[in-house]
């Protein structure tokens, strides 16, 4: 750096000066300066190792040589012109290093999140089930495995202790749903889970409370600070905002008891996250990235683990991340899956990843399938609009003047394009937010509670707002972009048609791009009991797609893969892969 800046004075001030033409100097000088104070405002941790990095990675002075030379070329013979040309290259030679040593040392993280709340009346809010919530009852359930427990039909059943049947009750649970009447019964009885329901169906108290009533039964200890904290359930799940939502429930449903659930991400403070931890935990909720930092730090024990809890498990074994999900059960001190309780939980299970996912569960696990098995609420309304990509635009804002102050999400494929659809609509008079991977925590909290309190009834997402996000009141999805993958599919369209409330789900689909999904969105469509297009039918029908053609059929559905599975085809099985935006945004990483 110091040489660099060396030659800065050495060569381009001193023709500058020779010149005699000041007026240039003052300029680049001018230039200069507004470059270093524009980089100075950004927090940096620099130390003696990140200086030495950037000194050995400096590039060779031949090159900044080799580049001056061919701008000399260019140039021809007009001096001034040389100089200004030379002085440019050496300011693009120093903000290359600039970048390079920015590169490497980061910005420090200093967002620490507002407190959860307090007031029992915040903590127990909750929204009414809707008018089908007792079509629950209707729903077709499927148990394999070898002597599964008997359903229950009431909480009064599952056995829960005084403050959890309270707790329930504050929140509003009046009986349970399908995955509840078997889910709990299954890991009450210590099982091994893998369970599959539709979104909005209640999975996250169908293995919170079970496994809450066990830590409060064996007399679990007041957790209390300690350096090392030694938790007895962990729970992971693939976005940030998801593993805060399970965070809050398991704090509700805990509320008033001695277990101690704590919550940990990325985007916050590394030290804020720790003390958090070093309070007490029972109960860990966590993005992988983190928790595997927090375990590799030495602040986390794994020695008195008795339950993993995998949410959006066909997410978290994709092949995105299932190398981090390997990594945590085999970081020292997991217990073996023998030896402890492993849950999973999704509402879409294709057959490759229950293969990958018997790798971590016992052999005699229980499989549940809850209605059809990656189908479609059929409490959402869908309705597929041809549209190319040029007329988008003018379709959304059609359809959102239509639908007035509605609580409307609109998901998108890639980060630009959410930042780009939001303007534009903002220009439009309509008020609206956008939630993706790039932008900094604080942002994307800000924009889920504009969502939520209604101060911002648009919100425009890519993938990262697409699983298990509970908002009150969404009463429309729009797909502005069709994703890549049908399971990304059902997933958006959960986010309305929840807890037995109607829903509606809109979305675009534009030949030229989404011709590969034709053949599955007609089984969606079909198998929930909606109007398929008639010119869906004929793109499904002539379409290249991952399935075999059958309107009438069930949804792509497989069952158990012990049993051999239902999904007949005569194409051969594909591997299941993240969509590109999912892929691409890598929301729960630091």
């Amino acid at each position: 750096m110091q040489l660099a800046i060396r030659r800065f004075w050495s060569t381009s001030c001193f023709h500058l000066l020779k010149r005699s033409n000041i007026f240039i100097f003052v300029f680049f000088f001018l230039l200069f300066f507004f470059f270093f104070f524009s980089i100075s405002n950004k927090p940096l941790r620099f130390n003696g190792l990140s200086f030495l990095v950037f000194s050995l990675t400096a590039q060779p002075q031949q090159q900044t040589s080799q580049i001056q030379k061919q701008v000399k070329m260019q140039v021809g013979h007009f001096p001034s012109m040389q100089v200004i040309a030379r002085v440019i290259v050496d300011l693009f030679y120093i903000q290359n290093k600039l970048t390079l040593c920015l590169f490497l040392v980061g910005p420090k993280v200093v967002y620490v999140p507002p407190p959860p709340p307090e007031e029992e009346s915040s903590i127990f809010s909750h929204y009414a089930s809707g008018i089908n919530f007792d079509k629950y009852d209707d729903i077709l359930v499927d148990v394999s495995g070898s002597n599964p427990p008997k359903a229950i039909m009431t909480f009064d059943e599952a056995g829960l202790c005084e403050s959890l049947r309270k707790n329930v009750t504050k929140s509003g649970y009046v009986k349970p749903t399908p995955v509840q009447k078997h889910g709990i019964p299954i890991i009450s009885a210590g099982r091994d889970l893998m369970a599959c329901a539709q979104t909005g169906s209640g999975k996250t108290a169908a293995f919170l409370l079970p496994i809450l009533q066990r830590l409060m039964a064996d007399g679990v200890a007041a957790s209390k600070f300690s350096e090392v904290q030694e938790p007895e359930a962990i729970i992971v799940a693939p976005t940030r905002e998801l593993i805060n939502q399970i965070y809050l429930e398991a704090r509700k449903f805990a509320y008033g008891t001695c277990v101690r659930p704590v919550v940990v991400y990325g985007g916050i403070n590394t030290g804020y996250t720790i003390r958090e931890v070093l309070k007490g935990c029972n109960v860990l909720c966590g993005t992988p990235g983190r928790l595997l930092d927090i375990i590799g730090r030495g602040k986390v024990g794994l020695s008195k683990l008795r339950y993993l809890v995998l949410d959006e498990a066909d997410r978290m074994l994709d092949m995105g991340f299932e190398p981090d999900m390997r990594k945590l059960v085999g970081s020292p001190g997991m217990p073996s899956k023998e030896d402890r309780q492993t849950l999973m939980f999704s509402a879409t299970y294709p057959e490759d990843i229950q293969r990958m996912a018997a790798d971590f569960l016992k052999v005699d696990y229980i499989f549940l399938a809850v209605g059809v098995v990656g189908g479609a609420c059929s409490d959402v309304e869908q309705t597929i609009i041809q549209v190319d990509q040029y007329s988008k635009r003018d379709q959304l804002l059609e359809l959102l003047r239509s639908t007035g102050n509605e609580r409307t999400m609109v998901f998108v494929e890639t980060k630009r394009s959410a930042d780009f659809i939001a303007t534009f609509l903002c220009q439009e008079k309509m008020s609206t937010t956008s939630i993706h991977g790039d932008r900094e925590q604080r942002e994307r909290e800000k924009a889920l509670s504009d969502f939520r309190t209604g101060q911002c009834p648009v919100l425009v997402a890519t993938s990262v707002a697409a699983r298990g996000l509970d908002i009150e009141q969404v009463q429309h999805v729009v797909n502005f972009d069709l994703p890549s993958s049908i399971d990304e599919y059902v997933h958006r369209i959960g986010r309305t048609g929840r807890c037995g409330n109607i829903g509606r789900a809109v979305s675009f689909f534009n030949p030229e791009s989404d011709t590969p999904l034709a053949r599955s969105l007609v089984k969606v469509l079909s198998g929930a009991q909606q109007e398929v297009p008639k010119w869906l039918e004929e793109i499904a029908f002539s379409a290249h797609g991952t399935t075999g053609f059958n309107p009438r059929g069930k949804v792509f559905a497989s069952t158990d893969t012990r049993k051999g599975g239902s999904f007949k085809t005569d194409e051969p099985p594909q591997a299941s892969a993240p969509s590109p935006a999912a892929a691409a945004d890598d929301e729960e990483w630091e």
